[in-house]
């Protein structure tokens, strides 16, 4: 494969992401990896599926006003997508720990703020869910803050859709949540307030919150399971 030139930003398991200067933008490049366990002509096969998925549902999100990268090319001979590049954001979880006691001394409106951000979450889920798309791994690093001169926290940009699918199995919305509860308990202590008001948004933003909410008690219940049991 060619090699991609660009700085380098972060890599993992599935692939590598670069930032390039693309017709004279700075763009994020989102290369996968080939897989050499797999029959060559079935990891392209695989690797193309993979990402036709996730431009897909990336547009479906932006159709139904999520905010996520806007996709400007992508370059199925080497893997890669070419999307719009982030200036100035941060992920939800540095957010949180900026308004965190261990990340600095809390501000005044900090209370306001970080329910304002759970509300955002939230509707954000609630909407994604409600047009059939699952995320794969929602976490508060697959969250940006996109900051805004007339708003004390700005909007909310989904990213990282590598495990996205379309499917209108509400047992899958609730994994989806029971995720990012998981993230939110494991990585920012004390913020079970929080995720709590990110399921009271979801629930009002949601038709079929329910349905979903009383999934993820069902899924919760088998992950303490999993966890007594080892």
């Amino acid at each position: 494969m060619e090699t991609c030139e660009g700085v380098l930003v972060s890599q993992g398991a599935e692939g590598r992401i670069f930032l390039v200067n693309f017709l004279s933008r700075p763009t994020i490049v989102k290369e996968r990896f080939e897989k050499k366990y797999r029959h060559p002509a079935l990891d392209a096969k695989l690797t193309k599926q993979r990402i036709t998925t996730e431009v897909r549902c990336m547009a479906r999100c932006r159709k139904a006003g999520i905010e996520t990268p806007c996709v400007y090319f992508v370059d199925p001979r080497f893997n890669r997508i070419y999307m719009e590049y982030l200036a100035d954001c941060i992920t939800v979880k540095q957010f949180l720990y900026n308004h965190s006691q261990e990340g600095g001394p809390v501000e005044p409106t900090s209370d306001a703020v970080l329910s304002q951000l759970a509300h955002k979450l939230g509707l954000t889920i609630s909407k994604m869910h409600d047009n059939d798309i699952v995320h794969g791994d929602l976490t508060t690093s697959n969250f940006m803050v996109r900051p805004s001169p007339t708003e004390s926290l700005g909007s909310l940009v989904m990213i990282d859709f590598g495990l996205s699918y379309t499917s209108p199995v509400t047992e899958d919305k609730a994994v989806d949540l029971y995720v990012l509860e998981r993230a939110f308990i494991s990585t920012h202590p004390k913020s079970e307030h929080l995720f709590k008001e990110v399921l009271q948004a979801y629930s009002r933003g949601s038709r079929k919150a329910y349905a979903v909410l009383d999934k993820l008690s069902a899924v919760r219940q088998r992950g303490r399971k999993k966890s007594m049991i080892g």
